[in-house]
């Protein structure tokens, strides 16, 4: 199977619900960054599993979507904890819906919120 992945950076906010969290509660900035990770068994006519430069687009506008913005006041987190795991499902299920390609069989979104901590989240297709 391929593996093509792509990755970008930026930065947004955000504060925890619903526990107590101590600073978390509070707005607070992440320097998060996405790898979008994309799997197929066969490459298209030209030699590629998927057209590099239209994920990098869609994964420019997912990003730019997000970037210095308060996550928590989003449509996508209503109701929710703008935890890692509920945004990087939101991003990989938003890239899913984006991404045509017939030779891609799963994708992966894994989020880094600082050099520690991640999560990640993938779609079969």
């Amino acid at each position: 199977m391929y593996t093509v992945a792509v990755k970008r950076d930026f930065i947004a906010q955000h504060y925890l619900i619903g526990g107590d969290w101590g600073p978390e509660n509070n707005l607070h900035a992440h320097h998060y960054q996405i790898e979008l990770q994309l799997y197929g068994d066969d490459l298209d006519q030209h030699g590629y599993l998927v057209d590099i430069v239209d994920i990098e687009r869609l994964l420019n506008a997912q990003v730019e979507h997000y970037r210095n913005c308060t996550l928590n006041d989003q449509a996508e987190f209503s109701g929710l904890n703008p935890s890692i795991e509920h945004f990087s499902r939101i991003l990989c299920q938003a890239l899913s819906t984006q991404i045509r390609s017939p030779n891609i069989h799963r994708l992966k979104v894994k989020l880094w919120e600082n050099d520690l901590a991640w999560a990640a989240y993938q779609v079969e297709r």
